[in-house]
């Protein structure tokens, strides 16, 4: 399989959303919020992997922009987690520094596919006319 950062990062944060889950319905008996974490946390890279698979590259941007919104949520839970002492700020912080690399990545990707997606509009309108 070739090397995709995105779903490769995607996938190995994922793995620790789902440690991090088990630790808190577990240890924590926390159940409410661990649920949230650990969908959008998943959910990142379920959307990453769509995206991979579009059938378009508008397809592609809806997709790798669902996946950075999921991102983002999953900062606001980890961040949440973290300040109500959940888990704990190393753990935390860790998750955010990751979470912080994928969005940087899909942020790239999106404004990388918006120009590209002008571009292919502006030359099919040059070539019609």
């Amino acid at each position: 399989m070739k090397e995709n950062p995105i779903r490769d990062k995607s996938y190995d944060f994922a793995l620790r959303i789902i440690e991090v889950y088990k630790q808190l319905t577990q240890n924590e008996r926390e159940f409410v919020l661990s649920k949230q974490l650990l969908r959008s946390g998943t959910s990142i890279g379920a959307n990453a992997e769509e995206a991979i698979g579009a059938q378009s590259k508008k397809d592609f941007l809806s997709k790798i922009s669902i996946s950075y919104k999921e991102a983002r949520e999953t900062k606001y839970w980890i961040r949440l987690l973290r300040d109500s002492n959940y888990i704990n700020q190393d753990k935390a912080n860790n998750l955010i520094q990751e979470v912080d690399e994928l969005l940087k990545l899909m942020g790239a990707i999106i404004s990388t596919t918006k120009k590209r997606l002008v571009i292919e509009k502006a030359n099919s309108r040059t070539l019609k006319n």
